[in-house]
This record gives C-alpha cells, sequence and structure tokens, in this order.
C-alpha cells in the first residue's frame, strides 16, 4: 500500500511538472508574438520609396564591373525624413541598403497645425539649391521631383517648393532634407535667444 501511495505521488508530481512546463511554453509563445507584432507595427509606421535606380559600371583589371545604385527616401509622415544612398550587385540589395542609409540619416521636421513649415527655408547640396515657402490650408504640396517626395514623407501637406539648379534627384532630395533640418520654431528660438517667447510677437513701440 505505502509503495503505490509513493508511485501515485510521484505520477502527481510529474503531472504538475508537466503542466507548468506547458504554461511557461505557451506564456513566452504569446511574448514572442506580441514583440513580433510590435516589431511589425513599428516597420509598417516607415514608408519608402524609391527615387531612382541606376546601372553603374566601374572598370577593373578583368574588365567591367557592374552594379546597381538606388536612392531611397525614408519616412513616417510624422514629422521624420531620411535620404539614403545603396549600392549593391543587384537592384534588391541596393534598395536594402538605401533604406537602412535613409534610417541612419534622419532629419525631424517641426509641422505647424495645418502640416505646413514654420517659416521660410532654403538649402542646398552641390550644384541644387531648393527654397521653400509655408503655405495656407488647402494648397497642396508644390513641388516637383525628388523634393515632393521628400516633403510628403516627412507629412508636410501645405508648401511651396521651387528647384533652382542642379536637377539632379540626389542632390535635389539632400537640398531638401538640408533645408528642413534648419527649420526653428519659436519655442527653440526663444530658448537659444534667453528670451520670453511673448517678445517674439511683441511689436515695437513707435518713439515719439
Amino acid at each position: 500500500m505505502a509503495e503505490r501511495k509513493r508511485n501515485n505521488n510521484v505520477d502527481t508530481d510529474l503531472s504538475n511538472l508537466e503542466a507548468e512546463g506547458r504554461e511557461e511554453r505557451r506564456s513566452k509563445r504569446r511574448s514572442e508574438r506580441k514583440t513580433d507584432r510590435a516589431k511589425v507595427e513599428k516597420e509598417s509606421e516607415w514608408q519608402e520609396r524609391v527615387v531612382q535606380i541606376r546601372r553603374v559600371t566601374k572598370v577593373v583589371k578583368g574588365g567591367k564591373k557592374l552594379s546597381f545604385r538606388a536612392i531611397v527616401i525614408v519616412g513616417n509622415e510624422k514629422g521624420l525624413v531620411g535620404v539614403g544612398v545603396g549600392k549593391a550587385a543587384d537592384v534588391i540589395n541596393a534598395v536594402k541598403k538605401g533604406v537602412v542609409d535613409g534610417k541612419k540619416n534622419l532629419v525631424k521636421v517641426p509641422l505647424t497645425k495645418s502640416f505646413s513649415i514654420p517659416h521660410p527655408t532654403s538649402g542646398d547640396a552641390g550644384g541644387a539649391k531648393v527654397i521653400m515657402r509655408p503655405a495656407a490650408p488647402g494648397t497642396g504640396v508644390i513641388a516637383g521631383g525628388s523634393v515632393r517626395t521628400v516633403l510628403e514623407l516627412a507629412g508636410v501637406k501645405n508648401v511651396l517648393a521651387k528647384q533652382l539648379g542642379s536637377s539632379n534627384p540626389l542632390g535635389n532630395a539632400r537640398a531638401a532634407a538640408s533645408a528642413l533640418a534648419s527649420l526653428r520654431t519659436f519655442s527653440e528660438v526663444a530658448r537659444m535667444r534667453d528670451i520670453p517667447i511673448q517678445k517674439l510677437f511683441a511689436k515695437d513701440k513707435e518713439q515719439p
């Protein structure tokens, strides 16, 4: 009788251990699924657009080496945008490298309530120059080429922009990114000058 009781106790202990192990495995699977969903949601926030894909050649000792260069613009339409360039032997890897490079060079854009820029600005990169002006609600994105793509992925919906100088897509995209990086809000300017923000809006008193 005593041996039977011992065996029963051992069996119950084993069954309890198995049940605990199953519960731990289930909890681990649930946590892994949650983390995977969070990663997918974070990745889905970013949008990628390929501006240009070019086939380039490099002269080496044995002849010519072919490769591809991709210009990719990455943004979340919430004030973050980046311009990246990727080079690889095939198009897919070139685009992937461009996405990684774009996320390394992100620019934060201060947006107004009307999804415009706070003040006029300009930027240049090489031979390309871009000027931007704020616009009223309902105007839309009036820009062309890669500048339009940069503004749309940054989340700007009302703006006037013009390309000056070179028509190179990479140069214009980088010029647009530098122009957006130079934007400042009123609170930032007041903090830099060490004055209250009310003084920025105050009119000069007329001298007698």
